[in-house]
């Protein structure tokens, strides 16, 4: 009996130590530290129910993110179904805040089953979550089905559609290729009297200079700067993209000079569109040049940096600055695509570079957070690999 109590008294002991551990966190840093996802559901609904803690829309998105990237839809589910429970739903910024959650889950029946209820729970739909269905299913990809909805809620529910609205539609468009749409809706509100901004020229901007349209582009340029509309990073980094497919990599240096003269900091997105420009140029060391740029500004390489000049840099058989950039985005724990690392370690394979190859492959298998998995194959066809060689790996 006492070695009962003693276990009983130790455990109620444990969970109070527990407990008042939590308390003297903040429910953003739990929601963070936890690991296990179904108990992450179950703090964060348990935390819901302190009203100060469901107005702070980033938790929401945090938690929402990480189960979707889980694939963990049926708990999301689980906690926005959860939510109107509360009082809230009543009001119409809450009921948009889950359309928007759905959404950016790829959840969007479920998005517009929210906006369906709204009447039920005495909650007017206006404007506002007219434009946060649009936003979702955008988010969902259903890109097909924006214009639709666009066209025919409006009348049916007495909404008259603002830029907000406008600018989410020709996203639309231009997501899926239907850059003409696009100029067709900017010229339709602008005859309705509304005003296109900044975003409404960006969104068409970045459509035409990626798909190589890039004369499209530099009307549209015209066109914002007789608005007196000022390009942004944005613009700009759009302009550059535009200049690297078109293998017009010297305007786009010029075009960097400018944006510095202007106070506009280039961004690693404009890095990388440089080096994409050099790379389709073939020209390996201003691709180098400019990867070493970003080191010396404010930005760092991002995964697109490294999916862009790993496989020229290992085409060019630069197998030594291949192994560098594999080692970064291991230690700077990127998600990039396990080919790519494997395609350096079969480089370095076929030079004979033994070494480098174990250690690659064995920094990526040994950090738990990446999990790359790199194989080392002792028999490839051309190798180049002698049997000491062979002997060497079989043994690692």
């Amino acid at each position: 009996m006492s070695s009962i109590l003693r276990r009983t008294f130790s455990s109620s002991a444990q969970l109070a130590t527990s407990t008042a551990t939590i308390s003297t966190k903040s429910p953003t840093t739990v929601l963070y530290e936890e690991r296990n996802l179904k108990r992450l559901v179950q703090k964060f609904k348990k935390f819901c129910e302190n009203n100060r803690f469901r107005t702070n829309n980033g938790i929401y998105e945090g938690v929402v993110s990480r189960l979707a990237a889980a694939k963990r839809f049926h708990w999301i589910e689980e906690i926005l179904d959860d939510q109107k429970k509360y009082d809230d739903i009543s009001k119409e910024g809450f009921n948009a805040r889950l359309i928007l959650l759905y959404g950016k889950s790829g959840m969007f029946d479920n998005a517009y089953n929210v906006f369906d209820e709204m009447p039920e729970r005495n909650c007017k739909r206006t404007v506002l979550s007219f434009n946060a269905l649009l936003a979702a299913c955008v988010n969902s990809k259903k890109y097909d089905k924006v214009n639709e909805l666009f066209r025919n809620l409006p009348q049916k529910l007495e909404i008259q559609p603002d830029l907000v609205s406008y600018n989410t539609v020709i996203k639309a468009f231009c997501e899926m290729g239907s850059l003409d749409s696009g100029i067709s809706l900017l010229i339709e509100i602008e005859m309705k009297g509304v005003q296109p901004d900044l975003i409404t020229f960006n969104t068409l901007l970045n459509g035409f200079y990626a798909n190589g349209r890039f004369v499209d582009g530099e009307r549209l340029w015209s066109q914002m700067v007789q608005k007196n509309i000022c390009p942004d990073i944005w613009s700009y980094n759009a302009k550059l993209l535009g200049f690297a497919l078109e293998k017009r990599t010297k305007d786009a240096v010029e075009l960097v000079e400018e944006m510095k003269d202007k106070g506009i900091k280039p961004s690693t997105i404009s890095f990388n569109a440089l080096i994409k420009g050099f790379v389709k140029e073939k020209n390996l060391e201003e691709a180098k040049r400019w990867y070493c740029e970003i080191g010396n500004s404010d930005c760092k390489p991002d995964k697109f940096t490294f999916a862009t000049l790993i496989p020229f840099v290992c085409e060019k058989d630069d197998l030594g600055f291949a192994f560098e950039l594999s080692k970064v985005i291991i230690s700077r724990k990127l998600f990039v695509d396990k080919a790519l690392l494997q395609r350096v370690v079969d480089g370095l394979l076929k030079e004979s570079k033994i070494q480098e190859a174990k250690e690659l492959a064995q920094l990526g298998n040994d950090n738990s957070y990446c999990r790359y998995k790199l194989m080392l194959p002792t028999k490839v066809c051309g190798s180049g690999l002698n049997s000491e060689d062979i002997q060497e790996l079989e043994s690692s």
